[in-house]
């Protein structure tokens, strides 16, 4: 006797070897022997074999029409026996039974189970469905199959173009579009980004890592919508004649200077702000936009700032106009350059000048200025911010080595951006020209005294500390935000406030508002404040910006990264000349590229080397070098070893050095 039976949700055959009870030793056709139960046998039969029966079902499951069984079943439950007699017109032969289960078993859409052997036709609106459902995957599947066809042949889909982004960063993977992408990269060995870019759903490597952090950081676009430029009260009129130092391609004119010469060996130095705190109020539409972004983002060529245009334009301290402005004044007595005193007002400030480093650079240099040399500009102004500027820095270095730390190298090379048609210009700049220092010392100044000024006054603000106790030398020297005032070791000072650039950023404009209250409420500050003391919400604010401006500095370094090896196929590079940062990481020497070299010899940090290009990739900023030879044993000009978190812990670096270069 041989046995037709499920197991495991599968039809088997096999010759019963013995029976007891209710179970069944049975062989299969393989010679493995298995304990069958009764109630999952389905037919006995003695003939054919149970190898030929299982061939022969098969050959009536084939030849059985589905739209046919499905009419002839009726709309009650049955079991496989008694349609066969009715399909077949006989009682069905074991093998006919057979092979009537198994198409029934494989038509879930037509027949559902009801139990072992028992079936019922599906309702015809549920089976329309159901094979409609079908049918429209059919035809997806011809569609995805054409999409890859076209993508493999390098051809972009029309039905592609309008949704590239999501493809490439947020797909739909059930969507048909993603699979056949999918299949298509999985054929040509190549990645989703590097296909779009041959197919040309990228325009360029550019654009990929643009659209790549667009998506990320701004999924709704960077534009703004519709505002009204506040206004700000009636603010008393400076009586001075302010000039701002910047890069020619700064739009954001955040800091101005004036010089007030008020005789018996004093002068008054103005530092000067622009003041968007006076016109955007916390919690209103400007600020919630502000809050969004949390700071301007820069990279070689283009920026997305924090702001509206009109609102930069109504506030930006721009020549030739009255801007408002929380100015801090430092009366100084230039016999010894002490401090006399210090006042911070809100006020109207007439903009006489917008200078441009591009244009005093090379006239404002420390020996031109050691010898009066030279025409340009304010140029008396110039000389005596120079002179106060360097005693600033003396007393920062004299603050910080009494913190524990070594003097801070001025030896930095720094590097500018410049994109025009997809064409760059990276410009060498060595950080601590006499501009540069100006404008970072007097920033320092300005922060850490208004730093100074919230904590005396018991409002909160959001302070930029390092060298907290405890921990190793990473963990002790990392620059962390706080709410309340801490010592800056690097810097040197007692405390600091980012607050002088609040165009550009959400602290700094928080900070602004704490600032006026200060100036406003005096002795009531705190209970006046924007933000009270122990207000969460400012605990927020330094939360959601760590985040946003961490998150856009490995951007803009992407972005950097990525023109550097353009710069490289622009001059047609090969053969470098690159100086050891440590072990095997070089800078090269003309851009800030850093590449690292495996397994190259151990070079003293300082030394110069020639390297051999062999390829680069501007998709994942990826690149392969070769050292050729060592050239010198010493480099004038390095990076210093002070970098804690990413963060060089210069007065340039923590002053914003935006200010030198956007």
């Amino acid at each position: 006797m041989n046995l037709f039976f499920e197991e495991s949700g599968d039809f088997k055959a096999g010759a019963v070897l013995s029976q007891q009870g209710e179970a069944y030793q049975v062989e299969m056709q393989s010679g493995k022997r298995t304990k069958v139960k009764a109630r999952d046998v389905l037919l006995q039969f003695s003939s054919p074999d149970p190898a030929q029966l299982l061939v022969d079902a098969k050959a009536i499951a084939d030849d059985i029409d589905l739209d046919f069984l499905w009419e002839v079943a009726g709309q009650e439950e049955f079991g496989f026996a008694e349609l066969g007699t009715e399909y077949f017109g006989h009682d069905p032969k074991p093998h006919e039974a057979a092979g009537l289960l198994l198409r029934l078993h494989n038509a879930p859409i037509y027949f559902y189970k009801k139990g072992k052997g028992r079936y019922k036709a599906a309702p015809e609106d549920s089976l329309k469905a159901a094979l409609a459902g079908i049918e429209k995957k059919k035809q997806q599947a011809l569609v995805q199959a054409q999409y890859a066809e076209e993508l493999k042949a390098g051809r972009l889909p029309d039905s592609f173009r309008p949704i590239v982004m999501q493809l490439l960063f947020k797909p739909d993977k059930n969507g048909i579009e993603y699979k056949a992408l999918e299949a298509a990269c999985a054929e040509l060995q190549t990645t989703p980004q590097r296909l779009m870019l041959a197919t040309g759903g990228i325009a360029s490597a550019k654009q990929l890592h643009m659209m790549r952090f667009l998506q990320e950081y701004f999924p709704k676009g960077t534009g703004f919508p519709g505002i009204a430029i506040p206004q700000t009260p009636q603010l008393p009129m400076a009586q001075v004649q302010a000039f701002s130092i910047d890069d020619v391609t700064t739009t954001e004119i955040d800091d101005a200077f004036s010089v007030t010469e008020l005789g018996d060996g004093k002068i008054r130095v103005g530092i000067h702000i622009a003041a968007p705190g006076l016109g955007i109020h916390r919690g209103d539409a400007i600020d919630a936009i502000a809050r969004q972004r949390m700071s301007t983002v820069y990279m070689p060529g283009d920026k997305i700032t924090m702001l509206p245009d009109e609102l930069v334009d109504a506030f930006t301290l721009a020549e030739g106009r009255t801007c408002p402005a929380l100015s801090l004044y430092a009366t100084l007595n230039t016999s010894d350059w002490t401090i006399v005193s210090t006042e911070t007002r809100a006020e109207a400030v007439p903009i006489a000048a917008n200078l441009r480093h591009n244009d005093l650079d090379a006239l404002v240099t420390e020996e031109n200025l050691a010898a009066g040399a030279g025409e340009y500009p304010y140029k008396s102004d110039i000389a005596l911010l120079w002179q106060w500027a360097q005693v600033l820095e003396q007393g920062r270095m004299a603050k910080r080595e009494s913190f524990g730390l070594k003097p801070e190298q001025n030896n930095r090379v720094d590097f500018n951006f410049y994109v025009e048609d997809d064409i760059v210009s990276i410009v060498r700049r060595k950080r601590g020209a006499p501009l540069d220092k100006i404008v970072a010392e007097l920033m320092i100044f300005a922060n850490s005294t208004w730093g100074k000024l919230m904590h005396d006054h018991g409002v909160p603000g959001i302070y930029r500390t390092q060298g907290a106790s405890g921990g190793g030398w990473a963990a002790k020297m990392q620059v962390r935000m706080l709410t309340h005032a801490a010592p800056h070791q690097g810097l040197g000072v007692d405390q600091y406030a980012w607050s002088t650039s609040p165009l550009r950023r959400y602290t700094d404009l928080v900070n602004q508002w704490q600032i006026l209250s200060c100036v406003e409420h005096g002795v009531t500050a705190p209970l006046a404040a924007t933000f009270k003391p122990k207000d969460a919400d400012l605990f927020a604010v330094v939360s959601a910006f760590d985040a946003a401006y961490g998150a856009y500095a490995d951007f803009q370094n992407n972005m950097e990264r990525f023109w550097c090896l353009r710069w490289l196929s622009q001059e047609n590079a090969k053969h470098v000349d690159a100086v050891v940062l440590k072990d095997e990481v070089l800078r090269l020497v003309d851009i800030p590229l850093i590449i690292r070299l495996p397994g190259m010899p151990q070079a003293a940090r300082g030394t110069q080397v020639k390297l051999d290009l062999i390829r680069w990739d501007e998709v994942d900023l990826h690149i392969e070098a070769r050292l050729i030879e060592l050239t010198s044993a010493a480099a004038p000009e390095v990076e210093s070893t002070e970098t804690i978190d990413g963060e060089i812990a210069t007065s340039e670096t923590e002053a914003g050095a935006e200010s030198v270069s956007e």
